[in-house]
């Protein structure tokens, strides 16, 4: 059995595909293997892609996750009323 292949990292005179991009292949990969006309090794390498990509969007979405969760914290402790706030009840 061949050993599984890695992530390569993208070349540095490449950007990382945004997050957009990698879903827009993904949905690509799931439409060409929901077709059917592909052979066995190839639709095998879609898989095996779809599969990284789709480890690579829910790694993207948990950071953003994180990074609204951050932002919701620190905009709550910002609301905070100051003492002696006539409004605040």
């Amino acid at each position: 059995m061949a050993p599984a292949a890695r992530k390569e990292p993208a070349p540095p005179d490449q950007p990382e595909p945004s997050f957009d991009a990698r879903l827009a292949r993904l949905e690509a990969i799931v439409a060409e293997l929901e077709n059917g006309g592909l052979a066995l090794e190839a639709s095998i390498e879609r898989y095996q892609e779809g599969v990284r990509l789709l480890s690579d969007c829910r790694s993207v979405l948990a950071g953003y996750q994180r990074r609204v969760e951050e932002l919701s914290s620190e905009a709550a402790g910002a609301l905070k009323p100051y003492p002696n706030d006539p409004d605040a009840r």
